[in-house]
């Protein structure tokens, strides 16, 4: 999220001396709008990690090893839950943003 910036077309923007500012404040009021993606990606790493360790451990059982099926479960779960969570982080961190800069009356392209 640190990264994203939108594109904003100055042409006939009344408001185009306005855009850095106006970019710093919806930033800001998208990471909170958001939630920030580290913290998603940490939630979503472990209750994925959870889910993962209980299946993959009744898989396991099924073949004869649970331990095993548990702890490729967890990673695997682990794994896809944090980019998940960070994934939609980003989506609604970046939606925010350019509504926030639209609603300003600026004209942004992505």
């Amino acid at each position: 999220m640190g990264g994203y910036r939108p594109t904003v077309d100055p042409y006939n923007d009344p408001h185009a001396s306005r855009i850095p500012r106006d970019e710093a404040e919806c930033r800001e009021l998208a990471l909170s709008a958001s939630g920030d993606t580290a913290n998603k990606s940490a939630i979503g790493a472990v209750v994925g990690g959870l889910l993962g360790a209980a299946s993959g451990a009744a898989i396991g059982a099924a073949a004869g090893s649970p331990g095993a099926g548990a702890a490729i479960g967890a990673a695997t779960g682990g794994l896809g839950g944090a980019t998940f969570e960070g994934l939609s982080a980003e989506q609604r961190f970046k939606a925010a943003f350019q509504t926030c800069m639209r609603e300003r009356g600026h004209h942004v392209l992505d």
